[in-house]
């Protein structure tokens, strides 16, 4: 079957790249003669029937452009889709009206740009009969099934940037600095931010802390004179005690847990264990924004070209991944359960221990 229209849609929290992908999935549709129609603010745009047509005009200018120019969201999800009946909301499985929009616009293929949770939902729409191209995306670098996800490299870049200028008022001021970065369950973005950028203590999700070993690390560097800290923690890292700190709760969403804060917590047991002034700093959706590295660029690209060809194939049900360098794919059912997370034994810990660096245990 000749491939005649595509769909691409951007669903989850927004990473720096997405545009990228969408722009090269763009000019590999236009040069195969292929149209391509955007689903608006993620399965919203699908369930509700709002979407565009791109045109040449749409991609032009978006390789540097951060966000996602289809919009998105992450609470859509079409088997379980808020309604409104009266005064109430509730919860109904729209996934037949998705399908049935992709066949009255005779949509061949959709291409879902989305983390775990977007791609879970293109799983069990392709188990209905829909044909879809799934393309990896998170700044936590946590999806099983590839070696990196685009966005991560610009999350990184800022978290650093971050810790640069933390640094210089860390060592003005003698205090200990405590940088909360994103990373729900794993600490991919903490553990490479926190060695680029100097960190002297960094805590993850994947390695249980002890506060008497942060503040042996604190004292440490002020026997050598250096009376000031970095600490950088990813936001799923657990206290003491066992504790995740969460910030609020959201009822109704598929994933109602919002973590945050757990840098205060921090700030206040270095002052009370070490008597240093400690400083907390969370820096939030500021990683999700702006222009994506180079890398993010070049990888979003390869994810885009590698989909659209896919598609145009006929190569359905599948993902596109990172393997060694390579851009490939695997079936959706082949694609690991749970979240990639930090080895024990990654190079990059081994690497930090070998300079100094404290994990807490």
């Amino acid at each position: 079957m000749a491939v005649k229209r595509l769909g691409i849609l951007t669903g989850g929290g927004d990473a720096p790249g997405l545009n990228a992908v969408i722009r090269a999935v763009a000019k590999v549709a236009e040069s195969a003669g292929v149209e391509l129609y955007g689903f608006l603010d993620g399965y919203s745009g699908l369930i509700r029937g709002n979407f565009r047509k791109m045109e040449k005009r749409d991609i032009s200018g978006l390789l540097h452009r951060g966000g996602t120019v289809l919009g998105t969201n992450n609470r859509d999800n079409p088997f379980n889709f808020p309604v409104k009946e009266g005064n109430e909301l509730v919860f109904k499985d729209m996934s037949d009206t998705a399908l049935e929009n992709l066949r009255m616009l005779s949509i061949d293929c959709l291409i879902v740009i989305g983390g775990d949770g977007s791609l879970a939902i293109a799983r069990e729409l392709t188990q209905k009969g829909a044909r879809i191209i799934g393309v990896p995306k998170t700044i936590d670098n946590d999806m099983q099934g590839t070696d990196q996800t685009f966005g991560f490299d610009t999350a990184v870049a800022t978290a650093t940037e971050a810790l640069d200028k933390l640094h210089t008022t860390a060592e003005s001021h003698h205090r200990v600095m405590v940088l909360e970065l994103m990373g729900r369950y794993a600490g991919w973005i903490a553990l490479y931010s926190g060695v680029a950028g100097g960190a002297d203590v960094i805590l993850i999700p994947e390695i249980p802390w002890k506060m008497q070993k942060v503040a042996e690390k604190i004292f440490a560097r002020q026997k050598e004179g250096k009376p000031f800290s970095i600490i950088v923690v990813a936001e799923g890292a657990k206290l003491p005690d066992g504790e995740k700190v969460v910030r609020e709760t959201i009822k109704g969403s598929g994933d109602p847990i919002r973590l945050g804060g757990i840098s205060y917590r921090i700030a206040e047991m270095v002052e009370q264990v070490t008597g240093f002034e400690s400083r907390a700093t969370i820096l939030g959706h500021v990683q999700r924004g702006g222009s994506p590295s180079p890398f993010d660029r070049i990888l979003a690209t390869r994810y885009g070209e590698a989909a659209a060809k896919l598609a145009l194939a006929g190569e359905y049900g599948k993902m596109v991944s990172l393997k060694n360098g390579i851009i490939t794919w695997m079936p959706f059912e082949e694609i690991p359960q749970g979240c990639r997370t930090v080895p024990l034994d990654h190079p990059l810990i081994q690497a930090a221990r070998s300079i100094g660096i404290s994990f807490g245990d």
